[in-house]
């Protein structure tokens, strides 16, 4: 990343709302699942297990926040995918199987969809 684009990210997540931030993990993870997949189908499992790892710590974390006591049905299913997120993530890590990290992306990228939408839709809320 130049150097411009480097000060213009930190910029961003620095005056972003907490529930940008939350959009900016979100995608975060995405990126990292889709270049440990390439990785992986590219043959370099170092690359893969470096971007499998990040996007696993992001989704270990997202599982951390999680706050059963405004949505319990909601974050028990979000606790369901996110534990298969982490295992199939893990799986590909381990057999350097892109298969095991695209099903983690296909599990992932809806709910990513949905939370960038509803912060969106808050946003145009608040204007």
């Amino acid at each position: 990343m130049n150097p411009i684009a480097r000060r213009y990210a930190q910029a961003q997540r620095e005056t972003a709302s907490p529930e940008r931030l939350l959009v900016l993990l979100f995608q975060a993870a995405l990126r990292n699942m889709r270049t440990g997949a390439a990785a992986l189908a590219e043959g370099k499992p170092g690359e893969a297990g470096r971007a499998l790892g990040k996007a696993s710590d992001i989704v270990i974390e997202l599982h951390a926040t999680l706050d059963r006591s405004k949505a319990p049905e909601l974050c028990d299913q979000l606790a369901e995918v996110y534990r298969f997120v982490c295992q199939r993530l893990g799986a590909a890590t381990l057999t350097r199987d892109a298969k095991a990290a695209h099903d983690a992306e296909r599990a992932f990228a809806p709910i990513a969809d949905a939370f960038q939408k509803a912060v969106e839709s808050l946003a145009a809320g608040t204007r």
